[in-house]
């Protein structure tokens, strides 16, 4: 079974707490399923793009929650352009905002292989 949007939300965010960093909920979404994006603020004027990894990657249904890289080392406004457009797609997301200098986040990601590098 997997997890509410908002539980998995609260628990990524007191994770980044815990282990010494920052990172805030800018946008809430649909408490049970909405998508969530993450802002990674790399602390030197340029930031990464985490989504959902595509469901297409997956031979199987994943319980858990897999992102992928979106953008990298990019200005604010190209992220904001993004969130936009997702918007207009889905009004239920939501947009989690961490900073991390050099832009190392503890993400479950997608690997090259398609397949997620650990389960979160």
């Amino acid at each position: 079974m997997r997890v509410t949007t908002d539980f998995f939300v609260s628990a990524l965010v007191r994770r980044i707490f815990s282990n010494g960093g920052f990172a805030a909920i800018a946008k809430k979404g649909a408490a049970e399923a909405g998508a969530v994006f993450v802002i990674v603020d790399r602390l030197d004027g340029s930031y990464d793009f985490y989504g959902p990894a595509p469901q297409t990657y997956f031979t199987e249904m994943r319980e858990g929650r897999v992102f992928e890289k979106v953008l990298t080392e990019v200005e604010r406004d190209k992220i904001t352009d993004k969130l936009v457009r997702e918007m207009r797609m889905d009004p239920d997301h939501w947009v989690v905002e961490i900073e991390a200098r050099g832009g190392e986040v503890d993400l479950p990601l997608i690997k090259d292989t398609g397949e997620p590098d650990r389960p979160f």
